[in-house]
């Protein structure tokens, strides 16, 4: 069974301090508008930390993505001129730029990926007087080069696995170093993250083809072809230190959070703090992360990664000179807000202005973080498209979402499948994995692919919660894949049946049933067509003409249609804008017709009763002053009446 809490944190307790109270965050943050460089969750998260620090926000959008949520997330957004592909759009710096300077940007956060860690938009937003939310340019320059952050490592004295000592441009570097070292190895982007340009190299025959396409997918997502090689690590865990500096050699750290939950060195899982890690490793690790970006007088959020081998020895990986996917686990156990902390500190705030004081610092139970993405498992995580039809999110005790996918969405295949960000937190690494498991089985996500069933699997494997995983835990766990759930077994107390799945079961019922009332029985389910019993096409009698009329008598005060139709076929557009304008009461126009048409319990009306129902429309709204027009179908007429109503 896994402990509940380290000793450590729970003999901590925390100092009564006789400073006086903060500053008002409000009054410390310098900055009136603010721009997300970015899309999706990441943006939303920016602009709701911008909200609360009383700061306008500013998002940008690819024409692809004028539907996205992250567009009314935020006060104002611009469209972004076409830049070759819609990801292109994102990595455009001159137009983002342009954008800030027309519309009275005073800072720029570039959230993860796209421009994130690229030094020339960070230069680019100092040489337009805009504040870029982030390290120095410097930093980025060392950070964002990998051979660059690690001969710092090795000068600050930090632990490096063997490697390359520039970048390699050329397959004979490549050879040379396998020739010396040996297999396996890992040829990594020189310049990037988040698992883009890395591939692992077991057998020589897999060197030049790996080489290749890890140059080329390197520069396809940062501009940047070149890459180096480092001995590969097997059966690693994969820890890493949240840190924040101030820019002037101070840099404190939020504590760890183990990522070992990966799938093609992408993180699917994460945990904070990493509890199952004996404390030893811990503070090994905490020790190195501070001496690294002590020794460059590291400023704003980063990260700073580290492999974890069978033995507990810790090797420098990178460092992530940005807010990381998974920060949101280090939010819930320190209470510390990193996205509002790094507009602070962006705004010349001091660590005692902020209260950042490392003693006091403590995790206190543990969160762990599930990323929900719209891959199918069960066709080795192939991305999935299409209209979100159904997105219900889970809530209730320790759950936090971060994300802003809706019912009707579309997801479109340009951009990363990150679809939404579950977070649960708990006193205990047992509390959180339940509390876990019931948010991912409430959540109802309908239309396209996910891996949720996939996420399931791994919380219920003995490995995962023991906490004896590492990096290799999918790959050798392939039962994992199988996305097919446990049936529910109401005699089991330990069984449990998703809510979407008895809200599946009711839909599907009305469903039925409206389709009979509509369209009989089918006969594509054996039913006999001379005996099925259709709805007769006369079977609905028209509207009672006399009784219309004798409302509309008992109402008459003398009002009558203004014919905006009448003056539109006679005396054309202008003249019936001019009667609008003219026009002294609110003009409606009335959608019975299309509601009825495209009910989603099928209570559609037929071509027929439509007709039925024309001249009785006409009549009831032909003396009032009030109705404008009438609208009739709606976008999915054809949709309906073909599929529906078998017209």
């Amino acid at each position: 069974m896994a402990p509940t809490l380290l000793p450590e944190m729970t003999m901590h307790r925390r100092k009564q301090s006789m400073a006086p109270a903060l500053p008002n965050p409000v009054d410390l943050c310098p900055f009136h508008k603010i721009m997300a460089a970015n899309r999706g969750e990441i943006a939303t998260r920016i602009f709701r930390a911008a909200t609360e620090l009383n700061m306008e926000s500013a998002a940008i959008y690819a024409y692809e993505d004028r539907n996205n949520p992250h567009r009314w997330n935020s006060d104002q957004s611009f469209l972004l001129p076409e830049s070759g592909t819609p990801v292109g759009a994102y990595l455009n710096i001159e137009n983002i730029i342009q954008i800030a300077k027309e519309n009275g940007v005073d800072a720029i956060h570039p959230g993860y990926g796209f421009l994130a860690e690229s030094a020339p938009f960070a230069q680019a937003c100092v040489d337009a007087g805009i504040t870029f939310v982030g390290p120095k340019v410097e930093h980025l320059e060392t950070f964002g080069d990998k051979t660059k952050a690690r001969e710092l490592a090795i000068s600050a004295g930090v632990s490096v696995v063997p490697g390359t000592d520039g970048a390699v441009t050329d397959l004979a570097q490549a050879e040379a170093f396998v020739d010396k070292y040996g297999l396996p190895v890992m040829i990594k982007a020189a310049k990037g993250g988040g698992g883009k340009g890395m591939r692992v190299v077991r057998e020589r025959k897999d060197l030049i083809p790996s080489f290749k396409a890890a140059a080329s997918e390197a520069l396809a997502s940062f501009g940047d072809g070149s890459c180096f090689i480092e001995r590969y690590v097997g059966a690693a865990k994969h820890v890493e230190v949240q840190v924040i500096g101030d820019g002037k050699g101070n840099v404190i750290h939020l504590w760890e959070r183990d990522c070992s939950i990966q799938r093609r060195h992408q993180k699917l899982i994460e945990i904070a703090p990493a509890w199952h890690h004996p404390m030893s490793v811990r503070q090994n690790v905490l020790e190195d992360a501070l001496k690294l970006t002590m020794a460059c007088k590291y400023k704003n959020a980063g990260t700073v990664e580290f492999l974890i081998d069978e033995n507990g020895q810790h090797y420098f990986m990178e460092v992530n000179p940005r807010v990381q996917v998974e920060h949101t686990v280090t939010e819930e156990v320190t209470g510390i807000d990193i996205v509002q902390t790094t507009f602070l500190i962006a705004g010349g705030a001091s660590f005692e202005e902020i209260g950042l004081i490392q003693e006091d610092i403590v995790p206190r139970g543990i969160a762990m973080q599930c990323r929900i993405t719209t891959e199918d498992p069960a066709r080795d995580f192939a991305p999935d498209t299409g209209c979100l039809e159904v997105c219900r999110h889970s809530v209730g005790p320790g759950i936090r979402i971060d994300g802003a996918a809706y019912g009707g969405m579309i997801v479109q295949p340009f951009f990363d499948s990150l679809l939404v960000k579950y977070t649960a937190r708990s006193s205990t690494w047992d509390g959180a994995i339940r509390r876990m498991h019931r948010a991912l089985l409430d959540n109802h996500i309908r239309g396209i692919k996910h891996n949720i069933p996939f996420l399931l699997n791994v919380l219920a494997h003995p490995d995962f919660v023991r906490g004896k995983f590492d990096l290799n835990f999918i790959e050798n766990n392939p039962g994992l894949l199988d996305t097919v759930l446990v049936p529910h077994d109401p005699t089991n107390k330990k069984s449990f049946r998703p809510s979407y799945q008895k809200l599946d079961d009711v839909e599907g019922y009305l469903k039925y049933i409206a389709g009979l009332a509509v369209n009989g029985h089918p006969t594509t389910l054996g039913a006999d067509p001379e005996l099925a019993q259709m709805v007769p096409l006369t079977d609905v009698a028209p509207p009672d003409l006399d009784a219309i009329n004798n409302i509309l008598i008992k109402k008459d005060r003398g009002l009558s249609s203004p014919h905006f139709r009448h003056i539109l076929r006679q005396e054309g557009a202008k003249a019936m804008a001019r009667a609008i304008r003219q026009h002294d009461r609110t003009l409606f126009t009335d959608t019975t017709w299309r509601d009825a048409h495209q009910s989603l319990l099928a209570t559609r009306m037929r071509t027929v009763d439509m007709i039925k129902a024309a001249e009785a429309t006409n009549k009831a709204f032909g003396g009032s002053q009030d109705v404008f027009s009438l609208e009739m179908w709606g976008g999915a007429t054809f949709d309906v009446a073909m599929r529906f109503l078998n017209e």
